[in-house]
């Protein structure tokens, strides 16, 4: 009788688990890697402890949306339309659709990069033909199939993270060194160390994740009685994707943040995530350079598919539209229309001759800070009010945690900003 229920738990489960980890997985974008890579190039191993304490708070945005989906069984923009009126309603989605649209070019500048990466191995591949695969890729896989499929096959790019991992203990790190960076919190009191702690939270937690995953749980048709399960797929979520991060760190930590200690007058220098996968052919060999890269391009077309899914949810939310992957075009032309225009024009941008790609995935990550406190605050209210929530509503330790991630993202995205708009002085 035990062994019967436990089995049908678990296959339950199995039924339920999906936005939590496809969610928080795709938050390790092209700009993520990028911060990461950075993190591990100019502080090695000092800044994994911070993984620590983000997991949670990642944990805790995360369910505290995927919770109102399962109680409301409505989306957020439905419910911030309802509860705050249409006028608040409507510069929420115009800062968040602008924000996205940067977002999602963001992306396509992280297929452009791995492009450049691949071309060096196999010519035929360039930007040019890259880029608009993966946009018709991205859009066809979508378009073309049920909820189920869609969740299979974002499961699978889920999977390829695992490159970042191989990468990371292929590259002979110091595991003393790593443990101690990741248990022992290390402080160097400088301007880029806080700037870089800044970066790695704000990096962690997207606006557009809260609209995608409390989507997902309504449209799974998660009930009450069992959302101990999405909880677990939440913290699974949050989990994986901090493992993955924190191989980014140390691949680059172990290969670049060392050779330039030991090579002061020779320095590796790191812009871009497709950089860091360049530098590692020749200090880690070819292999690891190829998985740092395959990795690149799996999160760059993954947060491309996903990151225009959730706009397309929330605006059809905010004004009433159909949507959801389970209809078809003629079913949903709002929905799938806003798709495809996020989508031509995120890999539009990219392709044009000189984009700034640096510049778009830096200002991207900008936007996604300052605009994070935003959402967290209206989500905290809105998982409060006991009329909506009931039972339901934060409690005290949900609370703290995330009203102080309100309070402290929302100070470091201004000192940032101020920070990145202050001309540089030395000293």
């Amino acid at each position: 009788m035990l062994a019967r229920l436990r089995l049908r738990q678990a296959l339950l489960f199995l039924s339920i688990v999906g936005p939590g980890i496809i969610t928080a997985n795709a938050d390790n974008d092209v700009g993520g890697i990028g911060t990461y890579s950075l993190a591990g190039v100019q502080f090695g191993y000092s800044l994994l402890w911070l993984l620590i304490p983000v997991t949670l708070i990642l944990y805790v945005a995360q369910e505290m949306c995927a919770r109102m989906g399962v109680i409301t069984g409505k989306g957020l923009a439905d419910l911030i339309r309802e509860n705050f009126g249409v006028k608040i309603t409507f510069w929420v989605l115009v800062l968040f659709v602008l924000g996205d649209l940067g977002n999602v070019a963001a992306e396509f500048s992280g297929v452009s990069s791995a492009a450049s990466i691949f071309h060096g191995y196999l010519h035929v591949i360039t930007p040019f033909l890259l880029v608009p695969l993966v946009a018709i890729f991205v859009f066809v896989t979508v378009e073309n199939r049920n909820r189920k499929i869609v969740e299979r096959i974002f499961f699978a790019f889920t999977a390829v993270y695992v490159a970042y991992i191989v990468s990371g203990i292929i590259v002979h790190p110091n595991w003393h060194e790593v443990l101690r960076g990741t248990f022992i919190p290390q402080f160097t009191p400088s301007k880029a160390y806080f700037l870089m702690i800044v970066g790695v939270i704000g990096t962690t937690i997207a606006p557009w994740q809260q609209f995608y995953i409390q989507a997902a749980a309504v449209e799974k048709g998660v009930s009450q009685d069992d959302y101990k399960f999405t909880q677990w797929d939440v913290a699974i979520g949050s989990i994986t994707c901090d493992i993955v991060a924190f191989f980014i760190i140390v691949s680059s930590a172990a290969t670049i943040f060392v050779f330039n200690a030991a090579h002061p007058h020779h320095q590796i220098s790191v812009s871009l995530p497709s950089d860091v996968a360049t530098a590692l052919a020749p200090l880690a060999g070819k292999f690891a350079s190829l998985l740092f890269a395959l990795g690149l391009l799996n999160a760059a077309v993954f947060t491309a598919s996903i990151l225009p899914l959730s706009t397309a949810y929330y605006v059809c939310e905010a004004l009433g539209f159909e949507r959801g992957v389970e209809l078809k075009f003629k079913q949903a032309p709002i929905f799938y229309g806003l798709y495809l225009a996020f989508i031509a024009i995120g890999a539009g941008v990219v392709l044009i001759p000189g984009a700034p790609l640096l510049g778009i995935i830096f200002y991207s990550q900008v936007v996604n800070g300052a605009l994070l406190p935003v959402v967290l605050v209206l989500c905290l209210l809105l998982v409060n009010d006991v009329r909506l929530m009931g039972r339901y509503t934060n409690n005290l330790f949900f609370n703290v945690i995330a009203w102080a991630t309100v309070v402290i993202v929302g100070a470091l995205t201004i000192i940032s900003i101020v920070t990145s708009l202050l001309p540089n002085q030395n000293g």
